[in-house]
């Protein structure tokens, strides 16, 4: 999500009659690809804010998905525990892989920015930010929810593949479309074909994730 095919747009809050258009043709191909066991993510690499902002109406429009990932779990506590814990019933994602990919992005620092733009607690580039809706990506309340609501996103759209699911939102689904897998175990198998952080980011959330997990 902090990649380069997630840059900033300063067009992504006013969208176009041609927008529309397209959102409307995208959902039409939405419904063929759930048909087909869809294992890609709409925006391919290269994709701008506009496609996330794009994706963002597809996947109200489809509705919510529960349980996407497994049962919310206890979990170590941390200072962002409310927030978390709303994000968590509110999109159907694991308290335990929140907690895991914050302490991953920004360790729990919310004024963290990284060398390619990406701010805030969940790590959230500028284009991305305004397609979710969020203002300020330095607010752990707007970060958090954002954040989670981008990765229910990729959680849903890749049928609940968790690995999928944080190589996309670490490397950008282009990437992950690239290697032609459906599931986490064709994922690992190919892990090669992306980029080193995010072999490696996957690891850390494992690792991570193990700590907060009770």
């Amino acid at each position: 999500m902090k990649r380069e095919d997630t840059k900033s747009n300063p067009g992504v809050t006013g969208a176009s009659a041609a927008f529309t258009a397209m959102l409307q043709q995208a959902a039409g191909t939405s419904q063929a690809n759930d048909s087909s066991n869809k294992s890609t993510y709409v925006a391919l690499a290269g994709a701008s804010s506009m496609d996330n902002l794009l994706w963002q109406q597809l996947g109200e429009a489809a509705g919510p998905k529960s349980d996407i990932s497994g049962e919310i779990t206890q979990t170590v506590p941390t200072d962002y525990e409310q927030l978390i814990q709303t994000a968590s019933a509110k999109y159907g994602v694991p308290v335990d892989l929140i907690k895991a990919v914050i302490d991953t992005e920004s360790s729990f620092n919310p004024n963290v920015v990284s060398s390619a733009g990406a701010k805030g607690l969940m790590q959230l580039m500028d284009g991305t930010a305004n397609g979710l809706g969020v203002s300020d990506p330095f607010d752990p309340a707007q970060s958090i929810d954002g954040g989670v609501r981008y990765l229910s996103y990729q959680l849903k759209r890749y049928d609940g593949q968790e690995k999928m699911a944080l190589a996309a939102y670490n490397a950008g689904p282009g990437r992950v479309n690239k290697l032609g897998v459906s599931s986490d175990a064709e994922l690992m198998a190919n892990l090669s074909g992306l980029p080193k952080e995010t072999q490696a980011y996957i690891a850390k959330i494992e690792r991570a994730r193990a700590q907060f997990a009770v």
